[in-house]
């Protein structure tokens, strides 16, 4: 049995981003966790959440999942007790986010001590995956919008990622049309709505945006609306993927089971970290459709390395943690000539600044109160 939990602590982190994602999306919240067992071994996790709730996760582990663990073993076994524990509070969104953070420092405690890396403690089967360029862009300029573009052929990704969704479609179809030209027609080009439409809306504008070969439509409705996604699927041809929405495997179980949806995509730290996110690609395995990491390339691409399946990796511009100024050290990982290599020696290999290196380029802390189950 692995030696019991000692102590859970938290730190939280203000990441300015370097390009605001929108007027109110100008940071992301990192939770930096350490889990100390009692036999003096150590993991670091996080979680994370762009511009909402940073502090309401950093309550839920300290307040409810930090007392809870202690004295229970070190293994990332515990995160189905700790989920029936926090699920009065919800099955998902704060409680699995908060649940991410404890559970990558379980899983990075268990990588230590076998002094592997997670992609190699996991079993690695690819040694590079394919990068596609993702930009939160709507509000770009057009010319901004191409600009972005050309940069990510010119990097050498084989495909890329832009929003839609603007209130005049005729601006989404000029932009789509723009950025096809720029990218001749080899380089996959997937369009991202991220959740503006209603069901009418939708229908109209997927086939037309189709007509300029789009690999895939994402979140086209309300992550919510299994019942409207399930319906625009029977309406269109063009594959539907999401997930970066849904929180656990219950609820992706329900949008296959439905036939809404091609391709998954969990965020690691949503979904509730390591051990749910193998459990949602088992899934998307058995029922083969396919699965695409959403965000975090530095935590993404060391699970899917350890995948069967060849997975996209997303990177959005200039927000990588290490781009972002907010690790200690560099994870290890290369983004070069449209994909993604290495990974860490050790661990997740992703230790976050401290409290009190306000100094680090584009990052900032808060520091907090002592936690319970151990200071911060």
């Amino acid at each position: 049995m692995s030696s019991p939990i000692a102590a859970v602590t938290t730190r939280l982190l203000r990441v300015p981003l370097l390009r605001p994602w929108a007027a109110d999306v100008t940071e992301v919240g990192v939770i930096a966790v350490t889990v100390r067992a009692e036999d003096g071994a150590i993991g670091e996790g996080f979680s994370w959440t762009p511009s909402i709730g940073a502090r309401a996760v950093q309550a839920m582990i300290d307040d409810d999942l930090a007392p809870f663990l202690q004295g229970r073993p070190s293994s990332p076994e515990v995160w189905d007790q700790a989920w029936v524990h926090v699920h009065e509070a919800g099955g998902g969104g704060v409680t699995t986010i908060a649940l991410a953070g404890v559970d990558l420092a379980l899983w990075d405690l268990r990588a230590r001590r076998r002094s592997l890396s997670l992609t190699e403690l996991l079993g690695r089967r690819h040694d590079r995956l394919p990068v596609y360029g993702s930009g939160v862009n709507l509000h770009y300029s057009l010319d901004e919008l191409v600009a972005q573009v050309r940069r990510w052929v010119q990097s050498g990704c084989r495909a890329v990622k832009i929003k839609v969704g603007r209130p005049d479609l005729a601006e989404d179809l000029d932009r789509v049309a723009a950025v096809r030209e720029v990218l001749g027609p080899d380089r996959e080009l997937f369009v991202d709505a991220n959740q503006r439409w209603d069901l009418d809306a939708a229908t109209r504008a997927i086939p037309a945006l189709a007509a300029h070969g789009i690999g895939w439509i994402e979140e086209p409705l309300r992550a919510d609306d299994l019942a409207g996604h399930a319906e625009l699927r029977r309406r269109i041809d063009v594959p539907v993927a999401l997930g970066e929405n849904l929180h656990t495997v219950h609820r992706f179980r329900d949008f296959l089971d439905a036939g809404a949806v091609d391709v998954v995509q969990p965020n690691i730290v949503r979904v509730g970290g390591v051990t749910p996110f193998l459990r949602i690609a088992e899934l998307a395995r058995e029922r083969e459709v396919r699965l695409a990491p959403h965000l975090l390339p530095e935590l993404s691409a060391q699970l899917a390395f350890a995948l069967p399946e060849t997975c996209w990796i997303e990177d959005v511009e200039q927000a990588g943690f290490a781009q972002l100024g907010a690790l200690r050290t560099p994870t290890g990982l290369r983004i070069a000539d449209g994909w993604a290599t290495g990974g860490p020696a050790v661990g997740l290999g992703m230790s976050f600044v401290d409290a009190t290196a306000s100094t680090v380029p584009g990052a900032t802390a808060t520091p907090a109160a002592p936690a319970a189950g151990g200071s911060r």
